[in-house]
């Protein structure tokens, strides 16, 4: 293996080093894909009760809605001011409680799955 590396180098320094390259953002994104999967596939993970600690993104991804209803529901900032902010986060940014934005979570999602029903077959 490492001979086979040694002529690959030899022949084709740059190719090779672009090879290396993009074998390793495969291996990276093909993991966080396969784990990111097998997570929100789990049936523990879909449909979780709202609490403080969750991001709009990851309230959108358990209930399976769109992020912009989710962050149009919460008046989230866009972009936020230092990266994903939870929901206790987003109260104090807002000046409320985070028992309100609970509520308008539920509400938005709610509203937003009665316009858009899933088709017959699909749970």
């Amino acid at each position: 293996m490492i001979g086979f590396v040694k002529r690959l180098w030899a022949a084709a320094p740059i190719a090779t080093l672009v090879l290396a390259l993009a074998l390793a953002a495969t291996a990276l994104f093909g993991t966080r894909a396969v784990v990111s999967y097998v997570y929100w596939h789990d049936p523990g993970h879909r449909e979780q009760a709202i609490q403080a600690w969750m991001t709009p993104g990851y309230i959108a991804n358990s209930w399976a809605v769109p992020r912009e209803v989710v962050l149009d529901a919460l008046d989230a900032p866009r972009p936020p001011p230092k990266g994903p902010m939870n929901l206790r986060e987003l109260a104090q940014y807002n000046d409320t409680t985070t028992e309100a934005l609970i509520v308008e979570a539920e509400t938005a999602i709610a509203d937003w799955r009665a316009a858009h029903p899933k088709p017959d077959g699909l749970k």
